[in-house]
């Protein structure tokens, strides 16, 4: 994983009253809501004893471990040590790790990496995403790396073989570019231009002329996509690291053109099988690669139409250099 970045972790459906635990980033966390609602994420390990505060409660705003009652504020400091008493001192030793978090859009973000400055910028989202779209959302495990789960929807040549009666019909194999324009540092647009192969050669990104075509991927490091299928229509996925080998896929059909209330959750809800069969066509392949982390430099031959992978390793590679010696995986 790339250090000091905000990672999409959860749906925010999934942290309610109760703690949650999970594996995100190959370490056991722990999510929970204080009275206000406000979510905070803390190692799943209670400083006293190491069990798992997941199997906890939420008692008076601060998380309560199972085993002796410690409890802990949302910054991870212990506030109460039963057997010592209310009045007694805390020493500093009593606390547990705190990864900041951020909740927009049915999401939740965690920082991942050194510990972040006072003011930390909010993560981006897709500002097309309008308040006006409704969405229906599915998760799906994969077992492989996000990064290669990433790459696989920035692939633009397996479409009429891994979708040949789905989204990859019509037999166009040949790969016309593809034309990768970044949206600043951290964000690029995938225009895909393939066609049926009649002999001729394809061209090269740079001999394809604007206008390029409404549809189109976007990609925002570390972790969210979009296909944007129209100005009404998108799909999304957040590519959420479980550990090295795992990837949980949150995957939203999102529409405006249905506005009345009632068949608006229908469209939302019937789309949703579609597209994870879709997406159970590309992991069929996808758990199969080796090794299961991409890298900028490997064994892989690849080819002009693998330019936005291309684009995604050099990027992610340079995040991970710009990091260090923070943690990466």
């Amino acid at each position: 994983m790339i250090s000091n970045q905000w990672y999409v972790v959860l749906d925010s459906a999934q942290v309610k009253t109760n703690p949650v635990g999970v594996t995100r980033m190959g370490e056991k966390l722990v999510f929970w809501r204080d009275a206000a609602g406000k979510v905070s994420c803390l190692r799943d390990l209670c400083a006293h004893r190491g069990a798992a505060l997941s199997k906890g409660v939420v008692a008076e705003g601060a998380l309560q471990c199972p085993f002796h009652g410690f409890r802990y504020d949302m910054s991870g400091r212990c506030t109460l040590i039963p057997a010592n008493g209310k009045v007694a001192p805390i020493p500093e030793r009593f606390k547990v790790h705190h990864y900041p978090t951020y909740e927009a859009h049915g999401f939740i973000w965690i920082w991942w990496g050194d510990a972040p400055s006072a003011v930390l910028t909010p993560p981006r989202f897709f500002e097309d995403i309008t308040p006006d779209f409704t969405y229906g959302s599915a998760r799906d495990p994969w077992d492989t790396h996000y990064s290669r789960v990433i790459e696989n929807q920035l692939d633009v040549v397996h479409l009429p073989f891994v979708h040949y009666n789905t989204i990859g019909r019509g037999n166009r194999a040949l790969v016309n570019g593809p034309v990768v324009k970044w949206q600043g540092e951290d964000a690029f647009r995938v225009y895909v231009f393939n066609d049926v192969d009649r002999g001729q050669p394809p061209c090269k990104p740079d001999e394809i002329a604007e206008p390029y075509p409404t549809f189109h991927l976007e990609f925002q490091f570390p972790n969210l996509w979009q296909n944007y299928i129209s100005d009404d229509v998108r799909v999304l996925a957040a590519f959420v690291p479980v550990d090295e080998a795992h990837t949980l896929l949150y995957l939203r059909f999102y529409q405006r053109f249905m506005r009345v209330a009632v068949l608006r959750e229908l469209v939302n809800a019937l789309a949703m099988p579609f597209n994870v069969y879709v997406a159970h066509q590309d992991r069929r392949i996808v758990n199969t690669q080796q090794p299961k982390l991409s890298a900028l430099r490997g064994d892989e031959a690849l080819i002009q139409g693998d330019r936005p992978i291309v684009e995604y390793r050099r990027r992610r590679q340079t995040l991970m250099e710009q990091a260090l010696p923070a943690l990466t995986v």
